[in-house]
This record gives structure tokens, sequence and C-alpha cells, in this order.
């Protein structure tokens, strides 16, 4: 398989669950919701996910495949239940929505962390900070997936990439084709027209954050079951901040922004095979892994005057601002 093969299906591999969880970003703050907690988020979402698939693991003669997918869906709903802290934090008591964010990203590496430990004491007598999940299986397109270099984007593709695409379009029409997601926008912009209205300003937000906070918990267990083949405090690796960069590059819109998280996976993947060509030691892979990181500095330094975010995202809904 060529360099280029290579890193084409790494980074789709990559960019792929970056994408749903910046969608989450978008669809809070589209809200009106300021959300610095994607990272949180992701991992307390996976850790929930990488519990139910230990459990399931030790105790059942399950599908491993079947398994993945439980876990997807339970790190869903992990993921909600752990944002639902800032979406109260936020909605509920108006605290600094800036700092809710921080806080729920420190919050959630002290708590899964000391979690695993006593889960992993209890199941195995050994009080380590990871559960083991392995990888999940690929497949190929046939026919397809022989073509040049375009085939490569139908090879060894991950189920759940499927997944987070079919997710992706539902939630673009969601946003964009249904009544909710005309409210949801318009809480964004205008809170005030949305309760004269006759609408629910702080039900509308409350939803979009949960929204967040699951569509970033299948994210980080898809990051938990390809990158990192297991749970750990390093599913913590900045990934919920690439999310959110990409969501600003792509203005807050659903489509550019799948375009900015695939440049991002592809500059990742790229990176590691550029590694490799070159022949260098694994001792320099790390630096290469900074090249997206690179590229959202220097990213900022052109696009960002450009942006346009939503102009009630970071304010406290106040019914009596007119």
């Amino acid at each position: 398989m060529s360099y280029i093969n290579k890193m084409i299906i790494d980074g789709l591999a990559f960019g792929i669950p970056l994408f749903i969880m910046a969608v989450g970003a978008i669809y809070s703050e589209k809200s009106g919701i300021t959300n610095l907690a994607v990272e949180g988020f992701q991992g307390f979402g996976a850790f929930c996910g990488a519990v139910l698939a230990t459990l399931l693991d030790l105790n059942t003669n399950m599908n491993p495949q079947v398994i993945l997918y439980l876990a997807i869906l339970t790190a869903f709903f992990g993921g909600a239940v752990y944002a639902s802290l800032h979406a109260l934090l936020c909605i509920k008591f108006r605290a600094d929505q800036t700092i809710s964010g921080v806080v729920i990203n420190i919050l959630a590496v002290a708590l899964t962390t000391f979690l695993t430990s006593q889960i992993s004491g209890i199941l195995y007598g050994n009080a380590s900070n990871k559960f083991m999940l392995g990888v999940s299986s690929r497949f190929s397109v046939p026919g397809i997936s022989k073509i040049p270099l375009l085939g490569a984007i139908f090879t060894n593709i991950y189920p759940f990439e499927i997944i987070i695409l079919v997710i992706g379009v539902f939630m673009w029409y969601l946003m964009y084709k249904s009544k909710y997601g005309m409210r949801l926008r318009a809480c964004g912009e205008n809170p005030q027209a949305v309760d004269a209205a006759g609408g629910n300003v702080a039900r509308t937000r409350f939803i979009a954050v949960l929204i967040s906070g699951g569509l970033s918990g299948i994210g980080g267990m898809c990051f938990a079951y390809s990158i990192l083949s297991m749970f750990s405090p390093s599913i913590y690796l900045g990934y919920g901040y690439l999310a959110i960069a990409a969501m600003i590059f792509g203005n807050w819109n659903i489509i550019p922004t799948f375009l900015v998280c695939i440049f991002f996976g592809l500059a990742r993947a790229g990176g590691n095979q550029l590694c490799l060509f070159a022949g260098l030691s694994s001792l320099y892979t790390d630096l290469f892994m900074m090249i997206p990181y690179i590229l959202t500095l220097i990213l900022l330094m052109f696009f960002s005057k450009r942006n346009h975010p939503p102009k009630a995202a970071g304010e406290p809904y106040d019914k009596g601002k007119r």
C-alpha cells in the first residue's frame, strides 16, 4: 500500500470522529452556549462506553463488533448525561460559560482516571488506569477499493465511520431543515425574539448541549477503538480542542467544518507517513503529530477576522432584555 493511500485511510479514520465532535460543538454554540467542554464530554462518554465494553467482554460471549456498537450507544448517553452539568451551570445558574467548560474538562480527567482505577481494581485485582479495548474490525468495498488513489477512500474502513457519516447527515438535516433547528439557530442569534414568539429558550439550549455531549461521546469512543485501542487518560489528547478549532474555521457550519476535519485528519496522517518515509525513528512521531495544532495556529492568523460566531453565544439569556 502506498504512502498516499495510507495517509488517506488514516486521515479519514481520524477526521471523521473529529467531525462528529465538532458537530456537537456547533449545536451547543449555535444555541448560544459557548462550549469548551468538548474534551471532557468525549472523555466521559468514552469512559462510560469502555466500562460497558469491559463488562460485556468479561461476562458474555458477545461478538466484539456488537459490543463496539453498544459501547458507542452508551458513550452517547454517557456524554449527554455529563453534558447536563455544563447545561445546568450555564443555563440554570448562569455561570461563566468559558470557565464552566474548562472546569468540566478538568473534572472529567480526574473523575474518569479515579473511577477507571477503582473499577479495574475490582474487576482485575489490579488498579490500572486503563481499559484495554482492542481495535475495531475494518472492511473494504469490493471493486471500488481497487481504483488507484480514489479507492483508498473505500479501503480499510472502520464501521463507525459509516455510522458517523449517517449521523452527520441527520444532524445537518435537523439543524437546517427542521423547526427545532430553526429555533436553535434563532436562540444563538436573538433569543429574545424566540421567547417573544412563544419558544422556550432554556429548553432549546439545554437539548442542544445534551446533543453536544452525546456526539462528543461517540467521537471519543471511536478514538478509543481505533487510534488508542483502549480507554485511559491518554484519551484527553486535545482532540476536543481540535474539534472546536475545526468548528471555528468552518464558521459554525456543518459542511465546511467537515472539510476542515478531513483536512486536519490528512495533515496528521501525512505527518506520520512523512516520518515513516524519511525513515525516522518513532521518537519523532510525536513531533509530526503536532502538525494539526501548528496548522491551527497558522489558520487562526488568516481566518479569525472572517469568522462570524452566533451573536448571543456566551451570553446568559435574560428575559428582561428586549
